[in-house]
């Protein structure tokens, strides 16, 4: 029965009722009957009030679980044709549209956090109170942190960081370089202030643009090193080819040239000897120059690293045996497995693993580690550290600038070309040292 129905019908019956109870008093039809009737009258009211607090009740109660977001409770339908059913059946159906609307809600919710959290790029928000709403998991990585509550926590890792996020504006962006353990990062700082629901906040993006700094270093250095080595290929190489040939001319005819001392002669062949030289030297020094600017594209393969690590110890075993420095394996899986050129990664290794060696000189402890295994993040880390002197902090971060050397005997080149076939790899090279306690050598693949 339809509400409006049953609300009509009960206010005619009461109107009848009163309009019969109205009769029989001016037709004087007797107390009793006056007195029935006067009853049967306010039953129907107290019914009819009943009636109309009930339904009153139930919408109230329907409203209340609305605004509690409770939409899990059933009303009970009897199927009996009455008001109540029908006043069930859309309290129902509204009730799971709106249990429906929320699952959705929470769906993209979910789903935009899950989005949020795993974006490469780190991104934290939070309100003019300072306190953090969202801080995702490149975040947390970059800032090297477990957990933040308030921005102002940022401060205790780097003050410009923090100051750069409390001072940004809409659109402003600013490159901050931090320290971490994997290394230094170059930072690029990008603020967004928003508005939602009456309340101000803060879209701070963090990104590591370290990669693409270096990358363009290192264009810059192969550009350099191009127009060095044609400059200087075209005239050192005519110098050295005149000098050795003048040198064979005179000594073919030292015999003849009577108008010459002997103290002269031997003074131009000294001089032609030592231009000989210089010039060979200068053309090793641009093969070095070369080296850097046309390493081969590597030609990718499966490599086991236990053999790799294996091959390694048998190359440098002599260095090993004679510097008395024990050499320490460990694999997590034992059969990892690279893609990469073997040769080029080998070289690599070879680099790091002989700068190691001679670290290690006049130090008590003489221990390197090969270390292989995957991080949380599915990368596949290869690891040579030693127990040496550690590197000198202004010179950490100069390490890998070709020419670049703190060692007597040594090009520079070294860890350059290691940083290049990394990159060829598409992975990095990173450095962790601390002075008297050893250096860790990091390379980064990202499978």
């Amino acid at each position: 029965m339809d509400y409006k129905v049953g609300l009509l019908g009960r206010i005619a019956f009461l109107s009848a009722s009163l309009f019969l109870l109205a009769y029989t008093i001016f037709d004087s039809w007797g107390v009793f009957m006056i007195s029935l009737l006067l009853i049967l009258v306010i039953f129907q009211i107290i019914y009819l009030i009943k009636y109309s607090q009930n339904s009153y009740q139930k919408v109230r109660i329907f409203l209340d679980n609305i605004k509690q977001d409770k939409y899990s409770q059933l009303y009970p339908v009897k199927f009996d044709g009455t008001e109540n059913d029908e006043l069930h059946i859309e309290f129902n159906a509204i009730l799971a549209k709106l249990k429906e609307d929320q699952a959705e809600k929470e769906a993209n919710f979910q789903y935009f956090r899950s989005v949020f959290k795993h974006l490469s790029i780190g991104l934290i928000t939070f309100g003019e109170n300072g306190q953090i709403q969202l801080l995702n998991t490149s975040a947390k990585r970059i800032l090297n942190v477990e957990n933040l509550t308030k921005i102002d926590e940022i401060e205790g890792i780097n003050k410009e960081l923090h100051l750069a996020i409390q001072n940004l504006k809409t659109g402003g962006s600013e490159l901050i370089k931090i320290a971490h353990p994997d290394g230094i990062m170059q930072l690029s700082v990008y603020v967004i202030e928003l508005l939602m629901r009456g309340e101000k906040f803060k879209l701070v993006s963090l990104q590591n643009i370290q990669s693409e700094l270096e990358e363009k270093e290192m264009e810059a250095w192969q550009n350099l090193v191009k127009i060095l080595t044609h400059e200087i290929m075209n005239s050192i190489a005519p110098i050295s080819s005149l000098a050795g040939t003048i040198k064979s001319d005179l000594e073919s005819k030292i015999d003849t040239l009577t108008e010459i001392s002997p103290q002269d002669l031997e003074d131009y062949q000294m001089g032609i000897s030592t231009i000989e030289k210089r010039s060979q030297g200068l053309i090793s020094f641009v093969s070095d120059f070369r080296s850097l600017a046309h390493i081969p594209v590597p030609k990718f393969s499966s490599i086991a690293i236990s053999k790799l690590f294996d091959q390694l110890e048998v190359l440098l075993k002599h260095q090993l045996d004679s510097g008395q420095i024990k050499l320490k394996k460990e694999l997590d899986p034992k059969e990892l497995i690279l893609f990469g050129d073997q040769t080029q990664i080998e070289q690599v290794l070879i680099n790091l693993t002989q700068n190691a060696i001679q670290a290690l000189e006049d130090c008590e402890e003489k221990v390197i580690t090969l270390r292989a295994y995957i991080d949380e993040a599915g990368k596949i880390i290869l690891e040579v550290s030693d127990t040496g002197k550690g590197i000198e902090e202004e010179a950490l971060g100069k390490i890998f600038i070709p020419f670049f050397t703190t060692k007597k005997k040594g090009s520079g080149i070294g860890l350059s070309l290691s940083k290049q076939i990394m990159r060829r790899h598409k992975g990095n090279i990173q450095v962790r040292s601390e002075q008297g306690e050893g250096t860790t050598f990091k390379l980064i693949f990202n499978g």
